[in-house]
């Protein structure tokens, strides 16, 4: 049986939703790894209110033991830990247990992005005219087009899209909006997409859901596009031309962030096109076009393998 949360659990979670702004999505898995924490903490006869830090040392080495990644387990002392800032701050408790405890190290990952052939490959793989292959042309290019996460695409709405000026007004984490521009592919997809033979022919008798008729893309079944629809989109095309295992949720967004780089672009630009909240973060797609870049050395210059030889 799943343990309720205790109400200091749901305070914080709203104090995170209307003070500090999270994301639906953010809410929802600090919500997973909270109700985790506290069933676990059950098991130990304690509470929020009164675990200390050698029982918390303790359940994150069970986690770990268990055979939860690092970045899982970071990622759910990460919200046990402002938990318990958050009680302090709120004169609940006295005392933050969590000061000392240790996180696990959580190696870099360098996004994998796909090669500049290999994304025209997987847009060329939608094939016909119909509302469905207008639909899923648009939902590619705009994806590379922007950078833009599948869960920002997923929420657009007709009113956030311009057309005219290859624009659109992207509400990123924390509902932080961002205006990004799109190219010419982008914007012929989304004019087929938005005319009489896409998603018009894709609009249900009647609305299932208040806000569906804004969505920008549809479902088969006339409501908003959802973000695991989205992904297996992604991954079908790519299944066909033999990607599928190279892909994931956001390899799309690390291509354009990847391929402006190599082109030239300023790093504050891709910064502001992603919605990255720090350069830092943003710095991780330099040294993918610098191993890129490597590569391409080694396997095209005559010398470079004798000199690693030596």
């Amino acid at each position: 049986m799943v343990p309720a949360l205790p109400v200091e659990c749901e305070d914080f979670l709203t104090w995170l939703t209307v003070e500090r702004g999270r994301a639906k999505n953010t809410i929802s898995a600090y919500r997973r790894d909270l109700t985790a924490y506290v069933g676990w903490l059950q098991t130990r006869q304690t509470t929020v209110l009164t675990v200390d830090e050698t029982t918390l040392t303790e359940w994150v080495g069970e986690m770990r033991a268990g055979g939860a990644a690092p970045a899982s387990t970071a990622r759910a002392l990460a919200a046990v830990r402002q938990l318990h800032r958050f009680l302090v701050e709120e004169d609940v408790r006295t005392d933050d247990p969590t000061a000392d405890v240790e996180a696990p190290r959580v190696p870099a990952g360098i996004p994998h992005p796909l090669s500049e052939a290999d994304v025209s490959a997987l847009i060329d793989a939608v094939h016909g005219n119909d509302p469905i292959a207008r639909r899923d042309r648009a939902v590619l290019e705009l994806l590379y087009a922007t950078g833009m996460r599948v869960s920002e695409l997923c929420g657009l709405s007709l009113s956030d899209v311009d057309n005219d000026d290859h624009l659109v007004r992207v509400f990123g984490k924390g509902s932080k909006e961002r205006v990004v521009p799109f190219g010419g592919a982008a914007a012929r997809a989304l004019a087929d997409w938005l005319s009489p033979l896409g998603r018009d022919a894709m609009v249900p008798g009647r609305w299932a859901r208040r806000g569906d008729s804004e969505a920008v893309f549809l479902g088969v079944r006339g409501g908003r596009l959802g973000r695991q629809h989205a992904w297996i989109i992604l991954r079908g095309y790519g299944d066909r031309i033999g990607l599928g295992d190279r892909l994931s949720p956001h390899v799309l967004r690390h291509s354009c962030a990847t391929h402006l780089l190599d082109h030239g672009a300023d790093l504050r630009i891709v910064q502001e096109l992603l919605g990255h909240a720090t350069i830092s973060t943003t710095q991780i797609y330099t040294k993918v076009s610098q191993e890129l870049m490597w590569e391409e050395y080694r396997t095209s210059h005559p010398r470079a393998r004798l000199a690693v030889q030596r």
